[in-house]
């Protein structure tokens, strides 16, 4: 085992830009540097029939599975390695890979949306629960998000602001700056807004009901598909729970997101640290900086601010080294 590099997945979006290229200094094909790129999948193992149709990537059954870039298992999916049971790295219960790692650069605001929780999803078996956590990597001055209704708004009255366009001043308009996290529960309505490039973790879902645009037109003149039933049968008409993080970092490091489903630590260091690492599966998200992670019988990975790493358990003899003053997110997943 080692760690593993992807090829990452662009997804063509209304409201999206260049900031991968321009910001995170991403490596972007020729034929994407003037699209409207909104997504990068950068860790992805979804089933058959979970990808929806505005979604590129997909094999024919609707299923999408990372390639990775490098070392020996190179252009493999991570749900063929995942086949092998020293490989390392966690599956569900189904036998996928359990969370689901974006890049989302929001040139204009996103659509007003909202993801099934497990009640849904239950009752309705082509839905998918689907919690996630932003964390900010850019923020253009007076940027911010939109989490939750606010007090006392309920179904009818949300529905009412539906026909009007009148959505906005029922939301929760919160300003956010590079380094914060915010969680989104499922059920939680949200919308990230205009000017803000981010790193998402969510578990593997690409069911999302858009209940409202903007009053926005796409390219060709007609109004973007909304899911305004689905969507009302989902949202919580409830004060959002305070976020509490009741769990700790390793050392040097600083919880910045918990839930049943995965834990953010944002980790810093200094240049030329050297460490072993822990022997468990972790995801690593690198923020800046750059170092080499080594592991015996396997050449040195390198790493630096952009790149997302998957850190199989087990890896003998694993040490990182950096070279510069880095931070990274490390992503865990629950033990079972």
């Amino acid at each position: 085992m080692y760690p593993l590099k992807f090829q990452p997945v662009f997804q063509r979006r209304l409201w999206g830009g260049q900031k991968l290229r321009t910001v995170l200094g991403r490596p972007i094909p020729g034929d994407w540097q003037r699209a409207a790129i909104g997504e990068s999948w950068e860790l992805a193992d979804l089933p058959a029939g979970t990808v929806k149709g505005e979604s590129t990537g997909a094999a024919a059954d609707g299923s999408l599975s990372s390639v990775i870039a490098n070392g020996p298992w190179a252009g493999k999916t991570l749900h063929d390695v995942l086949q092998n049971a020293e490989s390392g790295i966690q599956k569900s219960d189904g036998g996928y890979y359990p969370l689901l790692i974006k890049f989302l650069d929001a040139a204009q605001d996103l659509s007003v949306q909202v993801h099934p929780d497990e009640a849904y999803c239950r009752n309705h078996p082509g839905a998918h629960l689907k919690s996630e956590a932003w964390y900010i990597l850019h923020a253009e001055p007076g940027a911010k998000i939109y989490k939750g209704v606010k007090a006392g708004v309920t179904k009818e009255a949300f529905r009412a602001a539906l026909q009007t366009g009148q959505v906005a001043p029922l939301l929760n308009a919160i300003p956010v700056r590079a380094g914060d996290c915010h969680y989104l529960p499922s059920g939680t309505v949200h919308a990230l807004g205009a000017g803000l490039l981010v790193a998402e973790v969510q578990t593997p879902s690409d069911t999302t009901f858009r209940v409202f645009d903007w009053n926005r037109l796409t390219a060709d003149g007609k109004p973007r598909t909304l899911h305004v039933e689905e969507a009302l049968a989902c949202i919580q008409f409830a004060p959002l729970a305070e976020e509490r993080l009741t769990g700790t970092g390793a050392a040097g490091a600083t919880r910045v997101a918990e839930c049943a489903h995965f834990t953010i630590d944002r980790v810093e260091t200094s240049r030329n640290v050297q460490r072993a690492l822990a022997p468990q599966m972790a995801v690593w998200i690198v923020l800046r900086g750059q170092g080499v992670i080594n592991v015996e019988s396997h050449m040195p990975t390198a790493f630096a601010r952009g790149d997302t790493l998957l850190l199989p358990a087990g890896m003998k003899g694993a040490m990182v080294k950096t070279v510069a003053d880095a931070a990274w997110l490390e992503v865990n997943v629950p033990l079972k």
